[in-house]
């Protein structure tokens, strides 16, 4: 029996541990927050950024091919910088916000998470590590990161750019379904072109066979 209640115990406190770093109500969640512990690396926080960030269809429209996207692709800190993050969502679906390669012992599995899951708005604070790092951001919901939702977050500048960030670099691999729209209008213009004369040819020997029966 007591050892029953010894395992009871350790599971419970091990549940508590882990749902201590998550807030949750109907409208989302946010994950791994943490506004207060510095990295072993920081004596002291060295600027406090308030960043709003935007999320939906309508900031994707901007770029070929992509469906969704935050209003901005790129941030930079400094080093030791605490964030204070508002997230909006302006679509009726899910979007996240996720920093991923945060360290570990200050944020479980490396990562800052906020979801919404329709149109609204979150708030979580973090403290970036002293290193010179690019962080990757983005929505881990299907296909959203390819359809355009992803951008990077600079400390001290960064240590160089992240693939396939839409209008910052390059994607590692090409949308094989990319619409041209130039051939699209050239080849409307020619199939017009081709339809009026066969139109107006056509209509011209009616309109001789008509007088040559009369």
């Amino acid at each position: 029996m007591k050892k029953n209640k010894f395992f009871i115990a350790l599971l419970l406190t091990i549940s508590q541990s882990s749902f201590a770093t998550m807030q949750m109500d109907e409208k989302g969640m946010v994950m791994n927050a943490n506004p207060d512990n510095l990295p072993k690396d920081c004596p002291q926080i060295s600027e406090t950024v308030d960043l709003t960030i935007h999320a939906g269809h309508k900031y994707a429209t901007k770029f070929n091919d992509k469906m969704f996207a935050f209003d901005q692709q790129q941030w930079d800190v400094k080093p030791c910088a605490k964030i204070n993050i508002t997230f909006i969502n302006d679509d009726q679906i899910r979007h996240q916000f996720m920093i991923h390669g945060l360290p570990g012992y200050l944020y479980p599995d490396g990562m800052l998470h906020l979801e919404l899951y329709g149109e609204g708005e979150l708030h979580a604070s973090l403290i970036m590590p002293s290193q010179k790092k690019t962080y990757l951001v983005h929505c881990e919901l299907a296909q959203h990161a390819e359809k355009g939702m992803k951008a990077q977050l600079k400390v001290g500048g960064g240590d160089g750019d992240l693939p396939s960030v839409p209008g910052i670099t390059s994607p590692i691999k090409e949308n094989p379904y990319l619409f041209d729209w130039t051939v699209f209008k050239l080849g409307g213009i020619v199939i017009l072109f081709a339809i009026s004369v066969i139109t107006i040819g056509g209509r011209g020997l009616i309109m001789r066979y008509f007088d040559r029966h009369k």
